[in-house]
């Protein structure tokens, strides 16, 4: 598959070769799309092999806890992990050791052998494991294709992982109806398994340090690099906001608000039109370069507003589904907008922690927005947070235009060592 170029200073067009044609993107694509596959079946695999097991769901909220404390509080040594080491070299220690740990779960499971204290302590060190993964996988790309390739190249990541996120919960699901929750796990850590051994063909150059530092150190320059560009601050900060919101209203308010004025079966084909728009703008970002600045993605994530107020005012399932697929065709496209920004403008050897940083910054707040919705909907009223909510979210996700380092980043970043080609 080639798409169409330009040659700088020439202006004929000629044949540059899609992501796909690089060896090295097709090895690291397939062991991606499989470990999203395994952590998009985990939830629903967990959840119903540990109530099968022990019918209690105090049982399964220490479980879950367990797993998703260690991914925020290693996140940060994940991200110094990352840049310090060969990437290839911590994407197969943390697929294998993810296999490792979900395959005790599932051998424990299988042989009818649950013990509470023995799978939360098993699924803290699979989170653990998890939070090195993140940030070396958002650190891979540029030294796998050229800088006029990353955006086709995200876009493919992104359709496959948001494909796999609507594929990977029924496959567990049937797999759970079928064979029972253990063996979905099971599943799980072979996914793993196969992501380690596609990540193995890699061949990235090691990191190469002029002088030995301290992890504190590296800890301290991904603060600083991350400190340093104004325009990722910015956008980091009101994505905090935005995911406050969103998960607080939308995810945790939404489905009480929904089961009385939709009904379940309208409420779950809002959530899948919403699904089908991301998807959409992840693989139609293959094409439409003209969208890649950082303002129209800003914009166009600002339409995630509009479901929550179409949803406070009590909008028909008619109108609320067509609003959902424009937000997620705007979440699409900022998402993709979003990485190819940071590939382009952040030193490769830096990349992996300020992603680190963009993940705890945007994440830490979404507890305060599932915890603090229901209070604010007590003494308010539904409806006035729903709304309110909506529009804070609006206008939170355009501000960043305002700032002049969001409109104009700065130079690109350095081309970093590109991986060797090797079929």
């Amino acid at each position: 598959m080639k798409v169409r170029a330009l040659i700088s200073g020439k202006g004929q067009p000629t044949e540059a070769p899609a992501p796909l044609s690089e060896p090295g993107f097709r090895w690291f694509f397939a062991g991606r799309s499989i470990s999203l596959l395994g952590s998009s079946m985990a939830p629903v695999a967990l959840a119903f092999a540990v109530l099968g097991s022990s019918h209690s769901a105090g049982d399964l909220g220490i479980i879950l806890a367990a797993r998703s404390i260690p991914m925020i509080v290693f996140l940060l040594v994940g991200g110094v992990v990352a840049d310090r080491f060969s990437r290839r070299t911590v994407l197969m220690a943390s697929n294998l050791g993810a296999a490792l740990t979900q395959g005790a779960v599932a051998c424990l499971l299988i042989s009818g052998s649950f013990h509470l204290a023995t799978i939360a302590a098993l699924e803290l060190l699979n989170g653990a494991i998890t939070a090195f993964t993140s940030p070396a996988l958002r650190g891979i790309v540029p030294q796998l294709v050229g800088s006029d390739q990353r955006q086709r190249a995200n876009s493919l990541l992104g359709s496959s992982k948001n494909a796999i996120s609507i594929l990977g919960p029924s496959l567990a699901g049937g797999i759970v109806m079928s064979l029972g929750g253990g063996w979905a796990i099971a599943m799980d850590a072979a996914t793993y398994l196969a992501a380690a051994f596609f990540m193995a063909r890699l061949t990235l150059p090691d990191r190469v340090k002029s002088s030995p530092t301290s992890f504190l150190s590296e800890l301290r320059e991904g603060w600083t690099g991350f400190r340093s560009l104004t325009w990722v601050c910015v956008i980091v900060g009101a994505f905090a906001v935005t995911n406050c919101i969103y998960v607080g209203v939308w995810n945790v308010l939404g489905p009480a608000f929904a089961n009385v004025s939709l009904g379940a079966a309208a409420w779950g084909a809002v959530l899948s039109a919403r699904a089908i728009g991301v998807l959409v703008a992840s693989a139609a970002m293959y094409r439409l370069t003209a969208l890649r600045s950082l303002t129209t993605g800003l914009v166009l994530f600002a339409l995630g507003a509009f479901p929550m107020i179409v949803l406070g005012l009590n909008g028909s399932v008619y109108l609320l589904a067509p609003v959902a697929f424009a937000a997620g065709l705007g979440q699409g496209v900022m998402g993709i907008t979003w990485e190819t920004s940071l590939q382009d403008h952040v030193p490769n050897t830096l990349l992996s922690r300020v992603a680190a940083y963009d993940d705890l910054v945007s994440y830490i707040a979404v507890p305060v927005g599932q915890i603090s919705v229901a209070p604010l909907a007590s003494a308010f009223g539904d409806t006035q947070v729903m709304v309110i909510g909506g529009i804070l979210f609006g206008l939170v996700s355009v501000a960043p235009v305002l700032s002049r380092s969001v409109r104009r980043p700065g130079p690109p970043a350095p081309e970093p060592a590109r991986a060797a080609a090797s079929s």
